[in-house]
């Protein structure tokens, strides 16, 4: 089980803001310094690490004279753009004390939902473990928007433990461990396994993270289920415990990785990519491409909503308006009102053959829950 862990060749591993951080939002250097001897240590044994590091808005606190973390977005850009490079010199002196040399990778939901740039990030972090040089990834705070963003580097790390192939994913926080109800509150046990859903039942998982991060307990597990589902064991823990983590000890949370790994594409469809519209099915349709994985095609579609081109990905909803899947779209948004209702063979006589295709193939449609 956690030896999976231990054997690891390739790891990712995430760390929040509160475990890099004092409460008033300057880099902590001792926290820093202790982070990059673990880490420094599994890397000198011949392990590919690969560290997810949340920080940056948090460490431009202090340096532009903020008590608390802003709540615009232009404030927060701000001082990611100072905290960035306060939060890369650290790590860049921290881990020169072994000789090892680091390389920022900032990422935007964006570059995940796009494939041409999906695949450049996944060339250069890859380059990068080569070299020998160990990659910090955070998010761009400086240009993500509030529209198309990761909102947290819980799910950022999943879907770079899926992207690089990774063989176990830790994320450190300042949580020791996922418990069935708050950790302050009398009884609350450690979930030492989750093997699948039905370990969560009943499991209260909070939603707010430290006043220095964006994420919480809620985060984690999403996160967790995204790298398990792509076949990735996860250790949750706290940071404080990353070494014995990662030697495949008894801590944290161990969440058991699933039978089914998805390619890539279908990965970064559901989880890295957010719908720019929406196309409304009638019933047939839902059946056709939830149960029976066809393609989507003009007949089945009732309406569309949003704008958004030939390319990009949309969402499937049900009659009721429930989400169904994902896939991305042939045809921009206005061209799409023409063609509802209307056979394939009919539109290409009338329009021409580029228009006897689906709206969405089966090779691009991801199903996200069961419909109703």
């Amino acid at each position: 089980m956690r030896e999976r862990i231990s054997a690891a060749s390739k790891v990712v591993v995430k760390v929040g803001s509160s475990s890099l951080t004092t409460p008033q939002g300057m880099i902590d250097v001792d926290r820093v310094d202790a982070l990059a001897d673990v880490l420094a240590a599994r890397r000198l044994s011949g392990t590919q690490i690969v560290l997810v590091s949340s920080g940056a808005i948090a460490a431009g606190l202090g340096p532009l004279g903020l008590s608390t973390r802003p709540r615009d977005l232009a404030t927060q850009q701000a001082a990611a753009s100072v905290g960035q490079g306060v939060l890369v010199a650290r790590y860049t002196s921290s881990f020169a004390r072994y000789g090892l040399r680091v390389g920022q990778v900032l990422l935007t939901a964006d570059d995940m939902m796009r494939r041409a740039h999906h695949a450049n990030a996944q060339r250069t972090l890859n380059r990068l473990l080569e070299l020998g040089i160990m990659p910090i990834v955070n998010e761009n705070d400086t240009v993500a928007t509030d529209e198309i963003r990761f909102g947290d580097n819980d799910r950022l790390a999943a879907l770079v433990a899926h992207l690089i192939h990774a063989d176990a994913l830790v994320l450190l926080s300042d949580v020791d461990a996922l418990y069935d109800g708050p950790p302050s509150r009398s009884g609350s046990r450690r979930l030492a396994e989750v093997r699948g859903p039905e370990d969560l039942a009943g499991v209260e998982l909070g939603r707010n993270g430290a006043a220095v991060g964006t994420g919480g307990m809620v985060t984690k597990v999403q996160a967790a289920r995204i790298a398990t589902g792509a076949g990735v064991p996860v250790v949750l823990t706290a940071a404080a415990h990353a070494a014995q983590a990662l030697a495949g000890a008894d801590v944290g949370t161990y969440f058991h990785p699933g039978g089914r790994h998805p390619g890539t594409r279908l990965l970064w469809l559901a989880h890295a990519t957010t719908g720019r519209g929406r196309l409304h099915l009638d019933a047939g349709a839902v059946e056709a491409i939830v149960d029976r994985r066809k393609s989507l095609l003009p007949a089945g579609v009732t309406s569309v909503e949003g704008e958004f081109a030939a390319g990009d990905p949309v969402d499937l909803c049900a009659p009721r308006g429930a989400v169904v899947a994902r896939g991305l779209v042939n045809f921009d948004a206005g061209e799409i009102p023409g063609l509802l209702g209307r056979s394939t063979r009919e539109l290409a006589s009338e329009l021409g053959p580029e228009y006897e295709r689906e709206l969405i193939h089966r090779d691009d449609i991801v199903i996200l829950e069961a419909h109703s």
